[in-house]
This record gives C-alpha cells, sequence and structure tokens, in this order.
C-alpha cells in the first residue's frame, strides 16, 4: 500500500514539475501503473471491468501524447512544454489530456469506472487524478486554438448536465458532475487560465467532503440516501447543503467561481457563450435539487418493513469537519479576489 501511495503521488508530482514532455508522461504512466490495483481491490468482475476500460483510455491518451509530443519535436527540435507550437500536435494533446481527465468528447469510461470501484478509489479518480493533466493543459495553454477549448468544454457541461438527470447511482451522478465541472474549466482555461485552476481546485475542495459522507454513512445509491436522516441528520443537512454548493447556487462556495468566470466571459464580450454556460448550468442544477430534495424534503416509510440497511459506524474525519465549511461558506471572499 505505501509503494502505491507512493507512486500515485510520485507520479503526479513528477508531471507537474516537469518541463520536458518525456518527464511529464512518465509521470502520467507511473501514476497509471499504480493506480490500477487500487481500482481492482474490490474481487469482483465489474472492478476487473473497470481496470480494463481506465488501463485502455489511459493507455491509448498515453500514445496519442507521445504522437503529439513526438511530432512538435520533429517539427521543431524542442521537447519543452512551453513550446508545443505545432498546431496538430497541440490539437492532438488537447484531445490526449482531456482523455486522461474524463471530458466530453471522451468521458464514456469515467461514469463505468467509478461505478465499478469503491467509493475511496471514486474519490480519487475525481480528484487527485484530476491535477496532472489540468497542470499540463494550463502550460499550453497559450497555443491551443480558443475554438477547440469553448467547444469541447461546453460539450462536456451539457453531456456532464444531461447524463445526471437520469441517474440513480451516486457515484455515476458524481461522474457527470465531474465532466460538468470540467466543461466549466476547459471554457474558461481558453480566456483565463488562473481561473481555470481555481475552479478545480473548488471543485476538489466540495467533492471530497461528500465522498467522506458518502464512505462513513456506505451511500452508494438515492435509495440508500433517503434513509441517512435515521443515523446521522448532520451528515443528510451536509450532503444536502454541499450538493447545492456543487451546482453553483448562491451564497455557497460553488457560486463564487462560476460567477467569476460569467463575469471573464462578459468582460471578453462573450455575452452568448456565458448565456449558454448559464443554461447548461441549469440542466446539471436539477439532478442536484433532486438529491436535495430526496434528502431533505421525503422521508422514507416508517409503517411498511424498510429493506434498507442499517448503517451505524460512527467514522469522524477531522479533514471532512475542516473541508465542509470550506467548501460552503467560502463565496463573500470574491471581493477579495484579484481581477
Amino acid at each position: 500500500i505505501t509503494i502505491i501511495t507512493l507512486s500515485i503521488t510520485m507520479g503526479t508530482i513528477m508531471t507537474m514539475s516537469s518541463s520536458n514532455w518525456l518527464m511529464a508522461w512518465i509521470g502520467l504512466e507511473l501514476n497509471m501503473l499504480a493506480i490500477l490495483p487500487v481500482i481492482s481491490k474490490p474481487k469482483t468482475t465489474r472492478a476487473s471491468e473497470a481496470t480494463t476500460k481506465y488501463f485502455l483510455t489511459q493507455a491509448i491518451a498515453s500514445a496519442m501524447m507521445l504522437l503529439a509530443s513526438t511530432t512538435n519535436a520533429w517539427q521543431t527540435g524542442n521537447w519543452d512544454i512551453l513550446e508545443l507550437k505545432n498546431k496538430f500536435s497541440t490539437t492532438i494533446m488537447t484531445l490526449s489530456l482531456l482523455m486522461k481527465m474524463g471530458a466530453a468528447p471522451i468521458h464514456f469510461w469515467l461514469p463505468e469506472v467509478l461505478q465499478g470501484t469503491t467509493l475511496q478509489t471514486a474519490l480519487l479518480m475525481t480528484t487527485w487524478q484530476k491535477l496532472a493533466p489540468i497542470t499540463l493543459m494550463y502550460m499550453i495553454s497559450k497555443n491551443i486554438q480558443p475554438t477547440i477549448l469553448v467547444s469541447l468544454g461546453v460539450l462536456s457541461m451539457i453531456i456532464g448536465g444531461l447524463g445526471g438527470v437520469n441517474q440513480t447511482q451516486l457515484r455515476k451522478t458524481m461522474a457527470y458532475s465531474s465532466i460538468n465541472n470540467l466543461g466549466w474549466t476547459t471554457m474558461i482555461m481558453a480566456f483565463s487560465p488562473n481561473m481555470a485552476i481555481m475552479n478545480i481546485l473548488i471543485y476538489i475542495t466540495m467533492t471530497t467532503p461528500i465522498f467522506f459522507m458518502m464512505t462513513s454513512t456506505s451511500m452508494k445509491t438515492l435509495q440508500n440516501m433517503s434513509t441517512t436522516w435515521t443515523t446521522s441528520m448532520t451528515t443528510t443537512f451536509s450532503i444536502a447543503l454541499l450538493m447545492l454548493s456543487t451546482s453553483g447556487l448562491p451564497p455557497f462556495t460553488g457560486f463564487m467561481p462560476k460567477m467569476l468566470i460569467l463575469n471573464e466571459l462578459i468582460t471578453q464580450k462573450l455575452t452568448m457563450l456565458a448565456t449558454l454556460a448559464i443554461m447548461t448550468s441549469l440542466i446539471s442544477l436539477l439532478f442536484y435539487l433532486r438529491i436535495t430534495y430526496l434528502i431533505m424534503m421525503l422521508t422514507s416509510p416508517m409503517t411498511t418493513p424498510s429493506l434498507t440497511k442499517w448503517r451505524a459506524q460512527n467514522q469522524k474525519s477531522q479533514l471532512m469537519t475542516m473541508m465542509t465549511p470550506t467548501a460552503l461558506f467560502i463565496a463573500h471572499l470574491i471581493p477579495a479576489i484579484p481581477s
């Protein structure tokens, strides 16, 4: 376990701190090979299927990354990450990084992989595993054509919103939530890369306590969620508020990056794009509100025998206790952020 944890951490840090495409690629490969045994830890056919899907997708993305960096080196004689000048290489590299993150149009693997593994691994996939590709995209953002980033960003937002509407499995819902948020990140990467990084970091801050609470109450479906009030009222209210925060409703933390992104788009005179972004966020708001309504407004049947399992383990995490207020109530810091 120590070796695997070290490899996952070192792979990401190596990629984030490298200035050479080969070192970045080695870091991503180390990270991928280390996380495969973590995904396949539950000895089920579903976990094996998820591991295979993850491996194949990441291997194809790595091959595309090598193709892009090699073509660029062949044209320019330079392996430096910041010197990705070739348009063909830039486009292929962007697609490979989006594929590694699980953004549209190559997002199909993410909900399936998350559904096939444990909640802890799902947390790792939706947070830590995004950092390395996002960092690489941030480094090459000046060379990527804005049209590509905006198109794929809006596509991710639409797919993330529509995909989550019909889900009853919470892990798949969180996967589509991740795709939706990556859409916002990708779209604003074309105009303000710093804001894109802020958006993904705030999303990680909001997602982490949600997964911690889901793990502590063994919550995997909407049916499980409707009975959490019997074991922990605090967890029930916290998850409901965190869902609203993730959806981007004011006055919660999730509203802050969305408002700043929309402000940036309007400043760049992209009012139509800002309007489209608001419309797609309304679609995703639908499934967040559905979850919140299910938790807060409805109660389970009390007269009939319920088959829902009881979850009485009392697991308090200091990290969860610290992150929950942060994930809910730092939106009032907007005026302090320099434009």
